[in-house]
Formats: C-alpha cells, structure tokens, sequence
C-alpha cells in the first residue's frame, strides 16, 4: 500500500495505508504551537460526583509527550483529575469537515512548558489567571470592575494559580466528513511502544 509523501496532508477517505504513526498526522492537522491562534478544544473529565464534565480550553502546545492545556489550580477540572487523572478531548473544524478526539491518561506539565505557555497568553489571558476567583465572581458589577483594573498593576511574572497538564494518548481518533461519502474515522490504539490503526464508521 502506498504512503503519503512527507509533507502531504493524508486524506482520510483516499485509498491507501494512513501513517504508522498518529502523530504524523496530528502533526499536519494541527497549528505550531507558535501560531498565536490557539485551537479551542472540548476536554472531558470525570466530575467528583463520577458524573461526565466537559468545558472548552485552549490546546496550548501539542507534541509527542502529548497535547497539553493550561488552567487555575483553583479550577474544578485540576480537582477532578486529582481524583481520576484521566481525560478526553474534542477538536472540531470550524467548517465541521474534521475532527480530532483524544483519549488518555493526564499528567503534569514541566516547568519549562508551563513558563512556555504563559508567555504565548495575552496580555488579557494574563489578567483572567491572576484575577478569575469565585470571590470576584459574587461581587456587583462596578467591584468586578474595579478588581480587573487593578489586575493591570500587578508584576509580569505567572500567576501563583498556573497550573498545566499534558494529554497523553492511549487512543487517538481522526474523523472527516466528505460530500459524496459517508463520513469516515481512523482509529489508532497504543499498542505496547507503538500503535495499531483501523477504519470505523463516521
């Protein structure tokens, strides 16, 4: 079976063998973690109660150590994966042709990524970490307002709450609609070092 030749988006409705390797293909499909467009992504955990949560992030960086997001420690994911370290995430197209679900065990980010990440935020990101607290949120308007202007004041260095994780993936799957098809997934499944792939239904 042929391959696609490096460089070459696979399509995943053309006949053919897909890379061996998921992230090959995640690779083509998602932005360098240098665009400052940041893909926004669904990302699923367990809620405390064993109920499904899911709330949209920013992917902020994406490699083979896995697909990392970044948050407040005081925020209600970082205690659900406290208690279950495991998670699911979702990118859609915004043409809604694609998608790309991630499946996999969660682990702390290194400090290098982490410093990484809170450079690339906006200056607005920078505020919204510092500043976005329950206690903040029970005020009346004109209060919020003054305690987001005073955020503006504070040293440029990250957030005493800035936390992240990285995905890593036990299961990755590439979805793509087609005009004149059904629309069709490509499954790949860690398999000891390396992975096994197959096609499903859309």
């Amino acid at each position: 079976m042929s391959h696609p030749a490096a460089g070459e988006l696979f399509d995943l409705h053309a006949d053919g063998e897909p890379p061996a390797d998921p992230f090959v293909l995640a690779g083509q499909w998602l932005p360098a973690d240098d665009d400052p467009d940041r893909p926004r992504v669904t990302l699923a955990t367990t809620g405390e109660d064993g109920s499904p949560n899911a709330r949209t992030v920013l992917l902020s960086a994406f490699d083979e150590s896995g697909f990392a997001f970044h948050t407040a420690s005081t925020s209600r994911k970082v205690a659900e994966l406290a208690a279950d370290p495991r998670a699911g995430m979702v990118l859609l197209w915004p043409d809604h042709s694609r998608q790309l679900l991630v499946r996999g065990d969660v682990v702390p980010d290194g400090a290098d990524q982490l410093a990484a990440a809170w450079a690339a935020r906006s200056a607005y990101l920078r505020r919204l970490a510092r500043c976005n607290t329950d206690e903040l949120a029970r005020l009346p308007l004109a209060e919020r307002r003054a305690g987001w202007t005073a955020t503006a004041d504070q040293p440029p260095g990250q957030a005493a709450s800035w936390v992240g994780y990285r995905l890593q993936p036990r299961e990755i799957t590439f979805w793509a609609a087609a005009p004149d098809t059904a629309s069709r997934r490509l499954q790949y499944t860690r398999d000891g070092d390396g992975w096994r792939w197959s096609h499903r239904a859309g």
